[in-house]
Parts: C-alpha cells; sequence; structure tokens
C-alpha cells in the first residue's frame, strides 16, 4: 500500500493515524504493505547533536514509529502498536537524510517481533534497531 492508496488514508497521514510528533520531526511515510514499513527523515537543523550529526534520539523516534507501522501493517485502520521494548544499535553518525525500513519478523494474536535498519542517502548502514509491540485496537477520536 503507497501512502494514499486509499481516500480514508489521504486523511490521515501516518498510514491510516494521526501522530503530530513524526509530523513535528519531518517523518514522511513511503510505504506500507503487510509486514513492511518504510519511512524517510530529512536532515534537519532542529534534530541535531552538538556535532550536527542528526540526534540518536531523533531517529529512535523514527525507527519506534516504522517499526511499529510494520507491527500492525496487516490490520493498520484497525490496530495500534504499544511499544514493550526497543534495542537500538549505532553505527555510523547520520549526517545526510536517512530511510528507515522495517519488517515484522514474527507476529501473534497480541504480540509483534520486527527488526529495522537506517541507511543514509549514499546507502551506508547507520543504525539498527529491533522492538517489541503489543497490538491493540484503535481507539476511536475523543476516547
Amino acid at each position: 500500500m503507497q501512502v494514499d492508496a486509499e481516500p480514508e488514508l489521504a486523511q490521515k497521514r501516518y498510514f491510516g493515524i494521526d501522530v503530530p510528533f513524526m509530523e513535528h520531526i519531518g517523518l514522511r511515510p513511503e510505504l506500507l504493505e503487510d509486514g513492511h514499513c518504510r519511512t524517510s527523515l530529512a536532515w534537519q537543523p532542529e534534530l541535531v547533536n552538538s556535532r550536527g550529526d542528526i540526534h540518536g534520539g531523533s531517529m529512535m523516534s523514527a525507527f519506534d514509529f516504522t517499526l511499529s507501522a510494520a507491527a500492525r501493517s496487516h490490520d493498520p485502520l484497525r490496530l495500534g502498536a504499544i511499544t514493550v521494548d526497543m534495542t537500538t544499535h549505532f553505527y555510523e553518525p547520520a549526517r545526510t537524510a536517512l530511510i528507515v525500513d522495517a519488517r515484522c519478523v514474527r507476529r501473534g494474536r497480541s504480540m509483534a517481533f520486527c527488526e529495522g535498519e537506517i541507511h543514509d542517502e549514499s546507502g551506508k548502514l547507520v543504525a539498527v534497531a529491533r522492538a517489541v509491540f503489543k497490538l491493540v485496537p484503535l481507539r476511536a477520536p475523543g476516547q
């Protein structure tokens, strides 16, 4: 499913849901299909550390959303995902725009196990993450 592939997704930018914080950091949804999600994060001065590299917390936020989207990708309009655990390893400084790729490697009725990678514009592997999510029904607005 491409981003805005269905009319109801066009109104909810992040694969069927609103995520104001992801909007705030500029994370762009790129692709969602069963078991796979891809997003991108532009280099922005607001997201960097004292050295000018994209801050690890910025990348972890991008990972958290992208991995959770992969976790709920089989039913994105009805399921949300709550982070239970996430481990991140940073290999290189991030000095360019980033691509975040995530896949769900195992999913049960209520738990999903996901892995992901962040690459820079040149394709260099910058970071990897693994996460576990609890799958929950999405709540209607105002609940």
